[in-house]
């Protein structure tokens, strides 16, 4: 017979985010994955399977349907990792999604967007766990950042307040799972 003791969310986020200790600051949460519902406008943030917190977001201008190109202010759709921490972004702090993935490239070079070398490099980023190209017709540069969740207001980003996005920050790993539903 197994006798762990379950901590609860009210007693678990607390310590995560470093109420008690020193100013360290918090640690990651093991098995960390985010959940994006364009549709909601929310983040779900999950620790080995189990929800942690939701937060409020603000997506690109344009937030219906998934992102098809550059400069058509949408959010992508799918599923990516944060390939990038960012601790001096122009937007507070900010997380990188791996966008356009593999995925993402399949469906460029197949409608002509992309050239052989261009999916070539996008494939080997995604292999390699780092940021891929942003210069191609898919645009790039998604990010999680802070300036504000009141709003659909970025180029395709999401947005939180800057408290929230200051504790995902800490909460989160290069290479946690981001599955963007629409």
């Amino acid at each position: 017979m197994r006798s762990r003791t379950r901590i609860g969310v009210a007693v678990l986020l607390p310590l995560l985010l470093g109420a008690g200790r020193a100013p360290a600051g918090p640690t990651p949460l093991p098995e960390a994955k985010i959940v994006v519902l364009k549709s909601l406008r929310s983040l779900q943030l999950f620790s080995r399977g189990r929800l942690v917190r939701v937060y409020k977001i603000g997506l690109g201008s344009s937030p219906v349907g998934p992102k098809r190109r550059q400069g058509d202010r949408r959010t992508p759709e799918g599923m990516y990792r944060i390939c990038l921490k960012n601790p001096r972004s122009q937007y507070y702090l900010s997380l990188q999604m791996s966008y356009p993935n593999r995925a993402d490239a399949d469906r460029g070079l197949a409608d002509g967007l992309l050239s052989r070398e261009e999916h070539r490099r996008i494939a080997d980023a995604e292999r390699r766990g780092a940021p891929p190209p942003s210069n191609t017709q898919l645009g790039g540069d998604v990010f999680l950042h802070g300036g504000g969740s009141a709003s659909d207001w970025t180029w395709g980003c999401m947005a939180l307040n800057n408290p929230e996005m200051k504790e995902i920050f800490a909460l989160v790993s290069v290479g946690t799972p981001v599955e963007i539903r629409p």
